[in-house]
Protein backbone atom coordinates (compact mmCIF):
# COMPACT_ATOMS: atom_id res chain seq x y z
CA UNK A 1 0.00 0.00 0.00
CA UNK A 2 1.48 3.11 -0.67
CA UNK A 3 2.30 5.59 1.44
CA UNK A 4 -0.73 8.52 1.60
CA UNK A 5 -0.21 11.84 0.24
CA UNK A 6 -2.39 15.29 -0.42
CA UNK A 7 -1.99 17.75 -3.19
CA UNK A 8 -1.67 21.50 -3.56
CA UNK A 9 -2.87 23.11 -6.27
CA UNK A 10 -1.87 26.64 -7.10
CA UNK A 11 -4.11 28.74 -10.48
CA UNK A 12 -1.81 31.77 -9.98
CA UNK A 13 -1.38 34.33 -12.88
CA UNK A 14 1.28 33.07 -14.85
CA UNK A 15 1.31 29.65 -14.32
CA UNK A 16 -0.28 26.27 -12.36
CA UNK A 17 1.60 24.76 -9.97
CA UNK A 18 1.27 21.68 -7.76
CA UNK A 19 2.90 20.22 -5.09
CA UNK A 20 2.06 16.85 -2.65
CA UNK A 21 3.04 16.46 0.40
CA UNK A 22 3.40 12.99 2.45
CA UNK A 23 2.18 12.99 6.37
CA UNK A 24 5.49 13.89 7.53
CA UNK A 25 4.53 16.96 5.45
CA UNK A 26 7.66 16.65 3.10
CA UNK A 27 7.34 17.77 -0.08
CA UNK A 28 7.58 14.50 -2.56
CA UNK A 29 6.82 16.19 -5.61
CA UNK A 30 6.41 19.32 -7.35
CA UNK A 31 5.62 20.32 -10.87
CA UNK A 32 4.47 23.20 -13.02
CA UNK A 33 2.77 24.61 -16.54
CA UNK A 34 4.36 28.41 -17.18
CA UNK A 35 1.39 29.46 -19.35
CA UNK A 36 3.47 31.71 -22.51
CA UNK A 37 6.22 29.43 -22.57
CA UNK A 38 4.05 25.67 -22.33
CA UNK A 39 0.74 26.59 -23.72
CA UNK A 40 1.87 29.24 -26.54
CA UNK A 41 -1.17 28.73 -28.26
CA UNK A 42 -2.74 31.11 -26.03
CA UNK A 43 -0.57 34.18 -26.73
CA UNK A 44 -1.25 35.62 -23.69
CA UNK A 45 2.17 37.75 -22.04
CA UNK A 46 2.79 37.25 -18.22
CA UNK A 47 -0.43 35.08 -18.47
CA UNK A 48 -2.84 37.76 -19.66
CA UNK A 49 -4.17 39.71 -22.36
CA UNK A 50 -3.70 43.47 -21.76
CA UNK A 51 -6.36 45.07 -24.01
CA UNK A 52 -6.36 48.35 -26.04
CA UNK A 53 -7.70 50.50 -23.41
CA UNK A 54 -5.20 49.46 -21.38
CA UNK A 55 -7.52 48.73 -18.30
CA UNK A 56 -9.17 45.86 -19.58
CA UNK A 57 -7.07 42.75 -18.70
CA UNK A 58 -8.64 38.69 -18.86
CA UNK A 59 -6.70 35.52 -19.18
CA UNK A 60 -8.53 32.40 -21.49
CA UNK A 61 -10.51 30.13 -19.32
CA UNK A 62 -9.44 27.50 -21.56
CA UNK A 63 -6.09 28.01 -20.98
CA UNK A 64 -5.66 27.36 -17.17
CA UNK A 65 -8.07 24.14 -17.99
CA UNK A 66 -5.75 23.06 -20.76
CA UNK A 67 -3.05 23.42 -17.98
CA UNK A 68 -4.36 21.25 -15.77
CA UNK A 69 -4.54 18.42 -18.61
CA UNK A 70 -0.87 19.02 -19.14
CA UNK A 71 0.59 18.77 -15.48
CA UNK A 72 -1.56 15.62 -15.07
CA UNK A 73 -0.11 14.09 -18.11
CA UNK A 74 3.38 15.16 -17.00
CA UNK A 75 2.60 13.68 -13.27
CA UNK A 76 1.34 10.42 -15.09
CA UNK A 77 4.41 10.24 -17.29
CA UNK A 78 7.07 10.66 -13.99
CA UNK A 79 5.38 7.77 -12.52
CA UNK A 80 3.71 9.77 -10.17
CA UNK A 81 0.98 7.71 -7.88
CA UNK A 82 -2.40 9.22 -8.03
CA UNK A 83 -4.18 6.56 -6.03
CA UNK A 84 -2.09 7.70 -2.73
CA UNK A 85 -3.57 10.96 -2.93
CA UNK A 86 -6.08 11.22 0.10
CA UNK A 87 -7.47 14.89 -0.37
CA UNK A 88 -5.94 18.08 -2.41
CA UNK A 89 -6.80 21.99 -2.02
CA UNK A 90 -6.11 24.68 -4.04
CA UNK A 91 -5.19 28.46 -4.49
CA UNK A 92 -6.62 30.60 -7.47
CA UNK A 93 -5.74 33.85 -8.29
CA UNK A 94 -8.15 36.49 -6.19
CA UNK A 95 -11.46 37.97 -7.85
CA UNK A 96 -10.79 36.90 -11.19
CA UNK A 97 -13.93 35.54 -12.25
CA UNK A 98 -15.52 32.16 -14.97
CA UNK A 99 -19.16 32.04 -16.41
CA UNK A 100 -20.26 28.79 -17.02
CA UNK A 101 -23.13 28.32 -19.52
CA UNK A 102 -26.38 26.45 -19.11
CA UNK A 103 -25.83 23.38 -19.39
CA UNK A 104 -22.24 22.95 -18.42
CA UNK A 105 -22.93 21.08 -15.00
CA UNK A 106 -24.08 18.24 -17.19
CA UNK A 107 -21.03 18.26 -19.04
CA UNK A 108 -18.75 18.24 -16.50
CA UNK A 109 -20.83 15.18 -14.64
CA UNK A 110 -20.61 13.25 -17.39
CA UNK A 111 -17.10 13.96 -18.68
CA UNK A 112 -15.85 11.20 -20.98
CA UNK A 113 -12.25 9.78 -19.62
CA UNK A 114 -11.44 9.35 -23.29
CA UNK A 115 -10.92 12.81 -24.25
CA UNK A 116 -8.84 15.72 -22.11
CA UNK A 117 -11.02 18.24 -19.91
CA UNK A 118 -10.00 21.39 -22.84
CA UNK A 119 -11.78 19.73 -25.69
CA UNK A 120 -14.93 18.33 -23.40
CA UNK A 121 -15.34 21.92 -21.92
CA UNK A 122 -14.59 24.17 -24.72
CA UNK A 123 -18.29 25.06 -25.09
CA UNK A 124 -18.71 25.78 -21.73
CA UNK A 125 -17.91 29.30 -21.04
CA UNK A 126 -20.30 31.91 -22.05
CA UNK A 127 -17.06 34.69 -21.09
CA UNK A 128 -14.06 32.99 -23.18
CA UNK A 129 -11.74 35.08 -21.13
CA UNK A 130 -11.98 35.88 -17.58
CA UNK A 131 -11.29 39.52 -16.12
CA UNK A 132 -8.65 38.98 -13.73
CA UNK A 133 -7.39 40.93 -10.71
CA UNK A 134 -5.19 43.56 -12.93
CA UNK A 135 -8.46 44.68 -14.34
CA UNK A 136 -9.10 48.38 -13.45
CA UNK A 137 -11.91 48.91 -16.01
CA UNK A 138 -14.75 49.29 -13.62
CA UNK A 139 -14.43 52.81 -11.95
CA UNK A 140 -18.13 53.71 -13.09
CA UNK A 141 -19.58 50.53 -11.52
CA UNK A 142 -17.34 50.61 -7.93
CA UNK A 143 -18.96 54.15 -7.55
CA UNK A 144 -22.68 53.09 -8.24
CA UNK A 145 -21.80 50.39 -5.29
CA UNK A 146 -20.76 52.56 -3.08
CA UNK A 147 -23.69 54.72 -3.61
CA UNK A 148 -26.22 51.72 -3.28
CA UNK A 149 -24.85 51.10 0.20
CA UNK A 150 -24.47 54.49 1.75
CA UNK A 151 -20.73 55.31 1.11
CA UNK A 152 -17.56 53.43 0.49
CA UNK A 153 -17.11 53.09 4.89
CA UNK A 154 -20.69 51.14 4.59
CA UNK A 155 -19.60 49.26 2.37
CA UNK A 156 -16.11 48.56 3.91
CA UNK A 157 -18.16 47.87 7.11
CA UNK A 158 -20.75 45.31 5.16
CA UNK A 159 -18.03 43.53 3.11
CA UNK A 160 -14.38 44.05 4.53
CA UNK A 161 -13.39 46.54 1.52
CA UNK A 162 -14.43 49.72 -0.41
CA UNK A 163 -15.34 48.86 -3.88
CA UNK A 164 -12.12 48.09 -5.82
CA UNK A 165 -11.92 47.81 -9.77
CA UNK A 166 -10.67 44.31 -9.74
CA UNK A 167 -13.14 42.89 -6.90
CA UNK A 168 -15.60 40.16 -8.90
CA UNK A 169 -18.81 42.05 -8.09
CA UNK A 170 -17.90 45.41 -9.74
CA UNK A 171 -16.71 43.35 -12.62
CA UNK A 172 -20.10 41.15 -12.96
CA UNK A 173 -21.74 44.24 -12.84
CA UNK A 174 -19.66 45.51 -15.81
CA UNK A 175 -20.20 42.02 -17.77
CA UNK A 176 -24.21 42.81 -17.06
CA UNK A 177 -24.14 45.90 -18.17
CA UNK A 178 -22.43 46.02 -21.27
CA UNK A 179 -23.13 42.45 -22.42
CA UNK A 180 -26.47 41.26 -20.59
CA UNK A 181 -27.01 38.31 -23.04
CA UNK A 182 -24.10 36.57 -21.91
CA UNK A 183 -25.22 37.53 -18.56
CA UNK A 184 -28.49 36.09 -19.42
CA UNK A 185 -26.78 32.57 -20.49
CA UNK A 186 -24.34 32.19 -17.28
CA UNK A 187 -25.97 29.84 -15.32
CA UNK A 188 -22.75 30.01 -12.49
CA UNK A 189 -20.67 32.40 -11.70
CA UNK A 190 -17.19 31.07 -10.02
CA UNK A 191 -14.37 32.60 -8.98
CA UNK A 192 -10.72 31.20 -10.22
CA UNK A 193 -10.63 29.23 -6.83
CA UNK A 194 -14.14 27.81 -7.46
CA UNK A 195 -13.91 27.50 -10.79
CA UNK A 196 -10.94 25.17 -10.40
CA UNK A 197 -12.14 22.96 -7.68
CA UNK A 198 -15.07 22.81 -9.80
CA UNK A 199 -12.82 20.91 -12.17
CA UNK A 200 -12.46 18.07 -9.81
CA UNK A 201 -15.21 17.60 -8.27
CA UNK A 202 -17.33 17.44 -11.73
CA UNK A 203 -19.67 19.39 -10.34
CA UNK A 204 -19.92 23.59 -9.53
CA UNK A 205 -18.17 23.80 -6.44
CA UNK A 206 -19.00 26.21 -4.11
CA UNK A 207 -17.11 29.70 -2.82
CA UNK A 208 -15.43 29.74 -0.03
CA UNK A 209 -15.63 32.51 2.77
CA UNK A 210 -12.35 33.73 2.73
CA UNK A 211 -11.84 34.39 -1.16
CA UNK A 212 -15.74 34.71 -0.97
CA UNK A 213 -14.55 38.10 1.18
CA UNK A 214 -12.80 39.45 -2.38
CA UNK A 215 -15.48 40.05 -4.21
CA UNK A 216 -17.56 43.18 -2.13
CA UNK A 217 -20.62 41.16 -2.10
CA UNK A 218 -20.13 38.89 1.15
CA UNK A 219 -20.89 40.05 4.36
CA UNK A 220 -18.35 38.88 5.97
CA UNK A 221 -19.72 39.11 9.91
CA UNK A 222 -22.85 37.11 8.92
CA UNK A 223 -20.61 34.70 6.49
CA UNK A 224 -23.96 35.50 3.59
CA UNK A 225 -24.29 37.50 0.32
CA UNK A 226 -25.11 40.79 0.84
CA UNK A 227 -28.49 41.43 -0.85
CA UNK A 228 -28.00 45.19 -1.53
CA UNK A 229 -24.80 44.87 -2.95
CA UNK A 230 -26.14 41.81 -5.23
CA UNK A 231 -28.83 43.79 -6.16
CA UNK A 232 -26.36 47.04 -7.12
CA UNK A 233 -24.56 44.69 -9.31
CA UNK A 234 -26.85 42.40 -11.56
CA UNK A 235 -30.03 40.64 -10.71
CA UNK A 236 -30.71 36.84 -10.21
CA UNK A 237 -27.18 36.80 -8.42
CA UNK A 238 -27.53 34.81 -6.24
CA UNK A 239 -28.84 31.68 -7.80
CA UNK A 240 -25.78 32.46 -9.97
CA UNK A 241 -23.22 32.34 -7.16
CA UNK A 242 -24.37 29.29 -4.54
CA UNK A 243 -24.11 29.40 -1.42
CA UNK A 244 -20.58 29.84 0.21
CA UNK A 245 -18.87 27.31 2.41
CA UNK A 246 -16.45 27.17 5.60
CA UNK A 247 -12.94 27.53 4.00
CA UNK A 248 -12.14 24.13 5.44
CA UNK A 249 -15.40 22.32 3.60
CA UNK A 250 -14.82 18.57 2.60
CA UNK A 251 -17.13 19.15 -1.34
CA UNK A 252 -17.03 15.62 -1.96
CA UNK A 253 -15.09 12.85 -3.36
CA UNK A 254 -12.82 13.62 -6.79
CA UNK A 255 -14.78 12.97 -9.98
CA UNK A 256 -15.03 9.81 -11.42
CA UNK A 257 -13.48 10.65 -14.64
CA UNK A 258 -9.95 11.73 -12.66
CA UNK A 259 -10.50 7.68 -11.22
CA UNK A 260 -10.46 6.67 -14.69
CA UNK A 261 -8.49 8.51 -16.84
CA UNK A 262 -5.26 9.12 -14.19
CA UNK A 263 -5.76 6.43 -11.40
CA UNK A 264 -7.23 8.38 -8.81
CA UNK A 265 -8.64 6.61 -5.98
CA UNK A 266 -12.33 6.97 -5.63
CA UNK A 267 -12.22 7.99 -2.34
CA UNK A 268 -9.80 11.17 -2.70
CA UNK A 269 -11.94 14.04 -1.53
CA UNK A 270 -12.11 18.03 -2.57
CA UNK A 271 -11.57 20.10 0.08
CA UNK A 272 -12.76 24.02 -0.66
CA UNK A 273 -10.25 25.68 -2.90
CA UNK A 274 -9.49 29.53 -1.74
CA UNK A 275 -7.78 32.51 -2.75
CA UNK A 276 -3.65 32.46 -3.33
CA UNK A 277 -3.24 34.99 -0.36
CA UNK A 278 -5.55 33.08 2.14
CA UNK A 279 -3.47 29.96 1.02
CA UNK A 280 -0.26 31.46 1.79
CA UNK A 281 -1.53 32.87 5.45
CA UNK A 282 -2.01 28.59 5.95
CA UNK A 283 1.13 28.09 3.87
CA UNK A 284 3.21 30.62 6.05
CA UNK A 285 1.09 29.11 9.44
CA UNK A 286 0.36 32.46 10.93
CA UNK A 287 -1.49 31.93 13.94
CA UNK A 288 -3.67 34.52 16.25
CA UNK A 289 -1.69 37.90 16.80
CA UNK A 290 1.26 36.99 14.28
CA UNK A 291 1.84 39.52 11.25
CA UNK A 292 3.43 38.31 7.77
CA UNK A 293 5.43 40.77 5.96
CA UNK A 294 6.60 40.28 2.50
CA UNK A 295 9.47 43.01 1.49
CA UNK A 296 9.28 42.99 -2.41
CA UNK A 297 8.59 45.45 -5.23
CA UNK A 298 5.32 46.14 -3.06
CA UNK A 299 5.28 45.45 0.50
CA UNK A 300 2.21 43.59 1.78
CA UNK A 301 1.45 42.90 5.41
CA UNK A 302 -0.97 39.77 6.49
CA UNK A 303 -2.50 40.13 9.41
CA UNK A 304 -4.69 37.45 12.29
CA UNK A 305 -7.53 39.59 13.57
CA UNK A 306 -9.51 38.34 15.88
CA UNK A 307 -12.04 41.71 16.27
CA UNK A 308 -11.32 43.88 12.84
CA UNK A 309 -12.36 47.33 12.00
CA UNK A 310 -12.75 47.04 8.51
CA UNK A 311 -11.41 50.46 7.02
CA UNK A 312 -11.00 52.43 3.95
CA UNK A 313 -7.80 51.33 3.12
CA UNK A 314 -6.83 47.69 3.04
CA UNK A 315 -8.67 44.50 3.26
CA UNK A 316 -10.63 42.32 6.21
CA UNK A 317 -11.48 38.56 4.62
CA UNK A 318 -12.43 35.91 6.78
CA UNK A 319 -9.41 33.51 8.08
CA UNK A 320 -9.34 30.57 5.86
CA UNK A 321 -8.37 28.02 8.79
CA UNK A 322 -10.20 29.72 11.43
CA UNK A 323 -13.84 30.78 10.36
CA UNK A 324 -14.40 32.74 13.83
CA UNK A 325 -11.57 35.15 13.20
CA UNK A 326 -10.12 37.43 10.00
CA UNK A 327 -7.40 38.22 7.97
CA UNK A 328 -6.57 41.58 7.02
CA UNK A 329 -4.35 42.59 3.65
CA UNK A 330 -2.56 46.18 3.23
CA UNK A 331 -0.59 47.00 0.13
CA UNK A 332 1.83 49.43 0.35
CA UNK A 333 2.85 50.04 -3.34
CA UNK A 334 6.19 52.13 -2.57
CA UNK A 335 8.52 48.83 -1.34
CA UNK A 336 11.88 47.79 -2.53
CA UNK A 337 12.18 50.50 -5.57
CA UNK A 338 12.46 53.16 -2.97
CA UNK A 339 14.69 51.48 -0.88
CA UNK A 340 16.73 50.91 -3.90
CA UNK A 341 16.42 54.71 -5.05
CA UNK A 342 17.30 55.89 -1.20
CA UNK A 343 20.39 53.05 -1.43
CA UNK A 344 21.77 54.48 -4.66
CA UNK A 345 21.46 58.04 -3.87
CA UNK A 346 22.81 58.08 -0.44
CA UNK A 347 24.67 54.77 0.02
CA UNK A 348 26.53 54.49 -3.39
CA UNK A 349 24.58 51.61 -4.56
CA UNK A 350 25.80 49.02 -1.88
CA UNK A 351 23.27 47.64 0.69
CA UNK A 352 26.72 46.98 3.24
CA UNK A 353 26.73 51.12 3.10
CA UNK A 354 23.08 51.40 3.71
CA UNK A 355 23.50 49.10 7.06
CA UNK A 356 26.18 50.55 8.29
CA UNK A 357 24.50 54.24 8.03
CA UNK A 358 21.43 52.47 9.69
CA UNK A 359 23.57 51.24 12.46
CA UNK A 360 25.20 54.38 12.60
CA UNK A 361 21.82 56.20 13.79
CA UNK A 362 20.24 56.28 16.97
CA UNK A 363 16.73 54.70 17.19
CA UNK A 364 14.34 57.46 16.74
CA UNK A 365 16.31 58.90 14.59
CA UNK A 366 16.43 61.71 17.08
CA UNK A 367 13.39 63.20 16.11
CA UNK A 368 13.47 63.27 12.58
CA UNK A 369 10.96 61.75 10.38
CA UNK A 370 10.08 61.06 6.56
CA UNK A 371 7.57 59.74 3.89
CA UNK A 372 9.03 58.49 0.54
CA UNK A 373 6.43 57.96 -1.94
CA UNK A 374 7.36 58.23 -5.10
CA UNK A 375 4.77 56.60 -6.68
CA UNK A 376 1.17 57.84 -5.67
CA UNK A 377 0.69 55.49 -2.83
CA UNK A 378 -2.14 53.19 -2.12
CA UNK A 379 -1.81 53.25 2.20
CA UNK A 380 -2.79 56.00 2.39
CA UNK A 381 -3.32 58.08 -0.42
CA UNK A 382 -0.14 60.28 -1.22
CA UNK A 383 2.77 61.08 -2.99
CA UNK A 384 6.26 62.51 -2.76
CA UNK A 385 9.31 62.96 -0.56
CA UNK A 386 8.15 64.63 3.04
CA UNK A 387 10.64 65.43 5.60
CA UNK A 388 9.95 66.63 8.90
CA UNK A 389 12.49 67.55 11.83
CA UNK A 390 12.01 66.89 15.41
CA UNK A 391 9.76 70.20 15.93
CA UNK A 392 7.16 68.73 13.02
CA UNK A 393 8.75 70.98 10.38
CA UNK A 394 9.18 70.52 7.58
CA UNK A 395 12.60 70.75 6.14
CA UNK A 396 14.52 69.97 1.97
CA UNK A 397 16.90 67.60 2.91
CA UNK A 398 18.32 65.32 5.87
CA UNK A 399 21.96 63.97 5.75
CA UNK A 400 22.34 60.90 4.18
CA UNK A 401 22.76 58.91 7.05
CA UNK A 402 19.42 60.47 8.19
CA UNK A 403 17.78 60.14 4.89
CA UNK A 404 18.25 55.78 5.15
CA UNK A 405 16.74 55.91 8.69
CA UNK A 406 14.12 57.66 8.20
CA UNK A 407 13.25 56.07 5.12
CA UNK A 408 13.24 52.56 7.14
CA UNK A 409 11.59 53.92 10.53
CA UNK A 410 8.85 55.49 7.79
CA UNK A 411 7.98 52.29 5.95
CA UNK A 412 7.88 50.33 9.21
CA UNK A 413 5.81 53.31 11.37
CA UNK A 414 3.31 53.52 8.22
CA UNK A 415 2.68 49.63 8.82
CA UNK A 416 1.83 49.28 12.10
CA UNK A 417 -0.45 52.77 12.25
CA UNK A 418 -2.32 50.83 9.29
CA UNK A 419 -2.51 47.69 11.13
CA UNK A 420 -3.65 48.67 14.31
CA UNK A 421 -6.17 50.91 12.41
CA UNK A 422 -7.83 47.88 10.93
CA UNK A 423 -7.95 46.39 14.25
CA UNK A 424 -4.74 44.47 14.99
CA UNK A 425 -3.25 44.39 18.69
CA UNK A 426 0.96 43.33 18.85
CA UNK A 427 0.10 40.37 21.83
CA UNK A 428 2.89 39.21 24.01
CA UNK A 429 3.12 36.39 21.46
CA UNK A 430 3.59 38.09 18.92
CA UNK A 431 5.78 37.05 16.31
CA UNK A 432 6.64 38.30 12.58
CA UNK A 433 7.14 36.46 9.45
CA UNK A 434 9.61 38.37 6.94
CA UNK A 435 9.94 37.13 3.82
CA UNK A 436 11.13 38.94 0.30
CA UNK A 437 14.62 40.77 -0.54
CA UNK A 438 14.87 42.90 1.92
CA UNK A 439 14.07 40.06 4.70
CA UNK A 440 18.04 39.34 4.48
CA UNK A 441 19.12 42.37 5.53
CA UNK A 442 19.64 42.28 9.56
CA UNK A 443 19.45 46.24 10.13
CA UNK A 444 16.87 46.60 8.10
CA UNK A 445 14.63 43.82 10.60
CA UNK A 446 15.91 45.11 13.70
CA UNK A 447 14.12 48.15 12.93
CA UNK A 448 11.16 46.39 11.71
CA UNK A 449 11.64 44.35 15.24
CA UNK A 450 12.09 47.57 17.37
CA UNK A 451 8.95 49.19 15.40
CA UNK A 452 6.78 46.72 16.43
CA UNK A 453 8.45 45.35 19.50
CA UNK A 454 8.02 42.06 18.57
CA UNK A 455 10.71 39.22 17.35
CA UNK A 456 10.94 39.05 13.64
CA UNK A 457 11.35 35.44 12.38
CA UNK A 458 12.40 34.70 8.59
CA UNK A 459 10.30 32.15 6.52
CA UNK A 460 11.02 30.66 2.38
CA UNK A 461 7.60 31.57 0.81
CA UNK A 462 8.55 30.26 -2.55
CA UNK A 463 5.82 27.96 -2.76
CA UNK A 464 3.50 29.55 0.02
CA UNK A 465 0.21 28.63 -2.14
CA UNK A 466 0.71 26.15 -3.26
CA UNK A 467 1.85 24.37 0.15
CA UNK A 468 -0.78 25.95 2.37
CA UNK A 469 -3.23 24.64 -0.30
CA UNK A 470 -1.52 20.77 1.02
CA UNK A 471 -1.63 21.87 4.45
CA UNK A 472 -5.42 22.50 3.70
CA UNK A 473 -6.02 19.01 2.54
CA UNK A 474 -4.75 17.35 5.24
CA UNK A 475 -6.65 20.20 7.82
CA UNK A 476 -10.06 19.52 5.76
CA UNK A 477 -9.94 16.04 6.52
CA UNK A 478 -10.06 16.76 10.92
CA UNK A 479 -11.00 20.32 10.77
CA UNK A 480 -14.92 19.06 11.45
CA UNK A 481 -13.04 17.27 15.22
CA UNK A 482 -12.23 21.06 16.42
CA UNK A 483 -8.69 19.79 15.22
CA UNK A 484 -6.82 23.05 13.77
CA UNK A 485 -4.33 24.00 12.02
CA UNK A 486 -1.68 24.82 14.17
CA UNK A 487 -1.88 21.18 15.16
CA UNK A 488 -2.39 19.85 11.60
CA UNK A 489 1.27 21.50 10.64
CA UNK A 490 3.63 20.60 14.19
CA UNK A 491 5.82 18.97 11.80
CA UNK A 492 6.67 21.81 9.33
CA UNK A 493 9.91 23.89 9.84
CA UNK A 494 10.03 26.37 11.98
CA UNK A 495 10.89 30.11 10.68
CA UNK A 496 14.27 31.08 12.29
CA UNK A 497 14.32 33.75 14.02
CA UNK A 498 16.23 36.45 13.02
CA UNK A 499 16.38 39.68 15.23
CA UNK A 500 14.41 40.18 19.00
CA UNK A 501 13.89 43.99 19.77
CA UNK A 502 16.01 46.34 21.48
CA UNK A 503 14.81 46.71 25.14
CA UNK A 504 12.97 50.14 25.56
CA UNK A 505 12.36 50.21 21.79
CA UNK A 506 8.36 50.27 22.71
CA UNK A 507 9.03 53.31 25.08
CA UNK A 508 11.11 55.40 22.30
CA UNK A 509 8.37 54.54 19.45
CA UNK A 510 5.33 54.78 21.26
CA UNK A 511 5.29 59.27 20.82
CA UNK A 512 6.70 58.63 17.60
CA UNK A 513 4.32 56.51 15.92
CA UNK A 514 1.64 59.27 17.57
CA UNK A 515 3.24 62.05 15.50
CA UNK A 516 4.13 59.73 12.66
CA UNK A 517 0.06 59.23 12.35
CA UNK A 518 -0.97 63.12 13.02
CA UNK A 519 2.14 63.98 10.03
CA UNK A 520 0.71 61.33 7.88
CA UNK A 521 -2.58 63.63 8.09
CA UNK A 522 -0.88 66.65 6.63
CA UNK A 523 1.16 64.38 4.19
CA UNK A 524 -2.19 62.97 2.29
CA UNK A 525 -4.06 66.80 2.69
CA UNK A 526 -0.71 68.48 1.01
CA UNK A 527 -1.25 65.48 -1.60
CA UNK A 528 -4.44 66.14 -2.48
CA UNK A 529 -4.49 69.92 -2.72
CA UNK A 530 -1.59 69.61 -4.80
CA UNK A 531 -3.08 66.96 -7.53
CA UNK A 532 -5.97 69.75 -7.43
CA UNK A 533 -3.63 72.56 -8.37
CA UNK A 534 -2.24 70.46 -10.82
Amino acid sequence: MAAPCYLGWDFSTQQLKVIAIDEQLRVIYEDNVHFDKDLPEFKTQGGVYIHSDRLTVTSPVLMWVKALDVILEKMKSSGFNFSQVRAMSGAGQQHGSVYWKKGSIQILKDASSELPLHQLLKGCFAVSNSPIWMDSSTASQCRALEKALGGAQHLASVTGSRAYERFTGNQIAKIYSQNPEVYKQTERISLVSSFAASLFLGAYAPIDYSDGSGMNLLQIWEKAWSKPCLDACAPGLEERLGCPVPSHSVLGPISPYYSQRYGFSPDCKIVAFTGDNPASLAGMRLQEGDIAISLGTSDTLFLWIQEPTPALEGHILCNPVDSQTYMALLCFKNGSLMRERIRDDCASGSWDEFSKALSSTVAGNSGNLGFYFDVMEITPEAVGIHRFNRDNQKVSRFPKEVEIRALIEGQFMAKRIHAEKLGYKVLPRTRILATGGASHNKMILQVLSDVFNAPVFTIDTANSACLGSAYRAIHGLVAERNVSLADVVKLAPEPRLAVTPTPGAEELYRPLLKRYAELEQKVIYNSASSCLVK
